[in-house]
């Protein structure tokens, strides 16, 4: 398994992969850990927790460092998932308790009530876009539930997967609660349907949550899925051009683009086209890409050479289909896995800018004559992530959000994101089931019933 530089295509170094025994005895070591875990009480894994939250931010710049060198994100951008995996320890130390106490229900019954009981070891396959971010947003509501897990990471990101085991060793826990597995995703079916895995999560691709979702299911085996996402940003002319240009070209450009909810289609009212296409323009132009490991850098490469070579093939055929590409679109010679940021207008159904996920900086602007027509283009999809909405018209904002966008969130006046104290996920091909917040909690324990007469 080799960890390579995306801003010089150098081998950073290679790991030796787990052997199938490894692996099992890895499992098994993992059941264990969750036999003794699951019995303690929430304080004491709070505790462990709040340790792990201090191990992060420690390790702040370290681990950020790790980032840009395996995939590309600059330090300050990585410096701020760290962070944001800290603050995610702690929510869920403080409220996993809350979250996850008897919940007593009225019956005929002397006593009745439902209690949240701990599935076991949860299989966790993660993506490299944020290395530490996704595993942590699973992990930590997962451990304060009682579960023991262990990671099947992106392969291009072997150091950030064992760098989340060393954390939680430093924080001290136990050795067997959390384990990496450095296989192949090839091997990750064998892993499902050994007995001691109880469930699966997974954040990735769609075609990559369908094979492990239908692995999950010929077992009967519960998982949550966050998969791709081509979110639509709607512009309305009411909308201040400004903050809505500032905020979709932040969102856009988000990891170079490389996140399941960055804005990817911009879906503009007529009488909001033009200033908006122009600032958009500009604030898109202002951002290019650079070294990683510079401070002053906002954007780096792609994660590898393979996927800008692959997005820019469909902006090529995008472009062969009559989009126009008024930014960017080209791609510089080197080792490196740069690519600007472009903005194609003329979409139009058909072209891989209207139909598919573009997993990069690029923009796909859509010009429309009303709401109705913006909110059928919104909706003209396979996927169903994020969404969000600019206006200054509040009862139609509420309206759309609520009832006119088919996705798992809407954001108003604001980009999409992920935050502790929300539940995230999709719809359609975006995947099912629920992380954060009190519902992502809930996704891996038994909901028990109990009745007493």
């Amino acid at each position: 398994m080799k960890a390579i530089n995306p801003l010089t295509g150098e081998l950073i170094k290679e790991y030796q992969t787990d052997t199938p025994s490894e692996t099992a005895a890895k499992l098994e070591k993992a059941e264990g850990g969750f036999q003794d875990w699951k019995t303690l009480p929430y304080a004491e894994r709070a505790g462990y927790l709040l340790k792990v939250s201090d191990v992060l931010e420690s390790k702040k710049r370290e681990l950020a460092t790790l980032m840009a060198r395996e995939m590309g994100k600059p330090l300050q951008a990585g410096m701020g998932e760290i962070s944001k995996c800290a603050l995610v320890c702690r929510y869920y130390a403080e409220n996993a308790g809350k979250f996850l106490q008897k919940d007593v229900i009225s019956t005929d019954a002397s006593e009745s009530y439902v209690t949240f009981q701990p599935l076991g070891v949860i299989l966790a396959v993660m993506p490299w876009n944020f290395p530490f971010w996704q595993t942590f947003r699973f992990l930590a509501p997962g451990l304060m539930a009682g579960n023991a897990a262990v990671l099947k990471h992106a392969s291009n990101v072997p150091g950030c997967a064992l760098a989340t085991e060393e954390i939680l060793r430093e924080a001290g826990i136990p050795e067997y609660v959390f384990q990496t597995l450095l296989i192949s995703s090839s091997e990750v079916e064998e892993i499902i349907k050994n007995p001691i895995i109880k469930a699966v999560t997974l954040t990735g691709s769609t075609d990559a949550g369908m094979k492990v979702a239908g692995q999950a299911a010929s077992l009967l085996k519960k998982a949550v899925l966050e998969l791709g996402g081509s979110d639509p940003y709607l512009i309305f002319e009411d909308a201040d051009i400004e903050l809505a240009a500032t905020k979709c070209a932040e969102s856009r450009l988000i990891n170079a683009g490389q996140s399941c909810i960055a804005a990817k289609r911009f879906i503009v009212l007529e009488g909001a086209a033009e200033s908006f296409i122009s600032r958009f323009k500009e604030k898109m132009a202002a951002q290019q890409p650079g070294d990683p490991l510079d401070e002053k850098t906002s954007m780096g490469p792609m994660a590898t050479v393979k996927l800008r070579d692959e997005l820019h093939e469909q902006v090529q055929k995008s472009i062969e289909a009559g989009a126009e590409c008024i930014l960017g679109g080209t791609v510089e010679p080197g080792p490196h896995a740069f690519y600007p940021p472009t903005i194609l207008t003329n979409v139009k159904k058909g072209m891989p800018a209207y139909d598919e996920e573009l997993f990069g900086p690029v923009a796909s602007v859509i010009v429309v004559k009303d709401e109705e027509e913006a909110l059928r283009v919104a909706n003209d999809t396979t996927f169903g992530l994020g969404s969000a909405i600019f206006t200054s018209d509040q009862e139609r904002a509420v309206r759309i959000a609520e009832r006119g966008v088919d996705a798992g969130c809407c954001f108003v006046n604001d980009y999409v994101r992920s935050i502790p104290e929300l539940p995230f996920g999709g719809v359609k091909q975006s995947g099912y089931g629920r992380e954060l917040g009190i519902y992502g909690i809930r996704e891996f324990v038994n909901i028990k019933t109990v009745y007493r007469a």
